[in-house]
């Protein structure tokens, strides 16, 4: 392991008891043991791997979210984010490695981590045929709050995100945006004490995404925790106090934002990190010239 400043810089190679996934043993010889997971951290992965068919997706993943952090998760597309948040969150198995959420075993124990978890996947498939009152109800009476409790949320998530006038308006008919912030909202419903939401502010227009993102640093300021996965690195900046850097499904830095980007923008840093910066060498063609007007 490598500090860079703050910044723990790890090679994500890391092994537990028993053999990761077949055809990485050559990785995991390299590798050194993982520590126990952390009780006090909203989320403790460790080692986690993940195969697709021939690709390795997530290759030992370790990460330690503390609680009540506004934790950013930024990588490239493709990097494994969100099989790592689906990992963590219990919506896939991994191959090898654990999860524990609040010292709660995730996978030992999944209804008493779930309980505490409020989760938005990237692409959430919805019951689009409920109107958005409908389905932030069912998500609540889901998680077993009484129909009084579930109708006064309900009625408050609605005017938070904006969404008052389209609440009898079937999701099917929703907007992007209108769909990711209903989604938000039946994540929200159960007052969970850590919220992993991926991409969340995709295709939500900058006045919905300000009030989402004031609403997310007052749940934090509650006590709450935050996970975000990102690729707006000034957004993550701005928003998150710790972020972890992740590529080709591992981890290359991890700590608080200031740590991790140094003297640097967060933006700089990653690409620095993950490398990969073009130029327009080849594209002179596009370039205009008084010549040719």
């Amino acid at each position: 392991m490598l500090r860079v400043g703050g910044a723990r810089y790890v090679g994500g190679m890391t092994a537990q008891a028993g053999p990761p996934p077949s055809g990485t043993s050559d990785l995991a010889s390299q590798s050194a043991p993982t520590p126990p997971p952390d009780p006090a951290a909203a989320l403790s992965l460790r080692g986690l791997w993940k195969r697709f068919g021939q690709k390795i997706a997530v290759h030992g993943i370790s990460l330690d979210v503390p609680a009540g952090s506004f934790y950013g998760l930024v990588g490239p597309n493709g990097a494994g984010k969100t099989t790592t948040l689906s990992m963590a969150t219990g919506l896939l198995r991994p191959d090898y490695g654990s999860v524990h959420v609040s010292g709660t075993d995730l996978w030992a124990q999944p209804d008493q981590a779930k309980r505490q978890l409020g989760v938005l996947p990237d692409g959430a498939r919805l019951f689009d045929r409920l109107t958005g009152t409908q389905l932030i109800t069912y998500a609540g009476l889901l998680r077993g709050l009484d129909r009084d409790t579930v109708a006064s949320r309900t009625q408050d998530l609605l005017r938070a995100l904006d969404l008052t006038k389209d609440a009898n308006t079937f999701v099917v008919d929703y907007s992007a945006g209108m769909t990711k912030k209903i989604a938000l909202a039946s994540a929200m419903i159960h007052a969970p004490g850590t919220l992993v939401l991926d991409e969340p502010f995709e295709a939500v227009d900058p006045v919905s995404a300000a009030n989402i993102r004031e609403i997310l640093a007052d749940y934090v300021r509650s006590g709450g925790t935050v996970v975000v996965s990102s690729h707006v690195m000034d957004l993550v900046q701005r928003m998150c106090d710790h972020v972890a850097v992740v590529a080709a499904g591992q981890v290359l830095a991890a700590g608080t934002v200031d740590d991790v980007r140094g003297d640097q923008s967060l933006e700089d840093r990653f690409v620095d990190m993950v490398g990969g910066r073009a130029t327009g060498e080849g594209l002179e063609w596009l370039r205009t010239s008084s010549a040719s007007s």
